[in-house]
């Protein structure tokens, strides 16, 4: 059975997986994430200060509750190493209930901080 989640994730894309894994472990420990998942491999082509540029990257999905992702984009924004850094808020309008749950538990609870 699916239930409303009360979760985000929040995207961004990284250089490497080592710096993915090192922002990880700071939010989980943290506890702003309840789980982050680490895409390798991508390949990103965009337009930088005039000229099309192709870099490899990560991207990362920070699974984390709604009332959390301005904290998480600030912790997000200390740690991440571009200049104008990809951080963007998706719903996850619902999940199964035992997910939701869980992941709740993983993060800090926005009404006890």
């Amino acid at each position: 059975m699916t239930q409303p989640s009360g979760l985000v994730f929040v995207y961004t894309t990284l250089p490497d997986e080592g710096v993915a894994r090192e922002i990880a472990t700071d939010l989980l420990g943290a506890k702003l994430a309840a789980c982050v998942n680490i895409y390798p491999g991508m390949t990103s082509v965009y337009e930088w200060e005039g000229k099309l540029e192709t870099a490899r990257e990560v991207g990362c999905f920070i699974k984390t509750r709604e009332g959390l992702a301005q904290e998480v984009m600030m912790a997000l924004r200390k740690r991440h190493p571009y200049t104008v850094p990809a951080m963007l808020v998706l719903p996850i309008l619902s999940g199964n209930a035992d997910y939701v749950s869980w992941a709740h538990a993983q993060t800090l609870d926005e009404a006890m901080k």
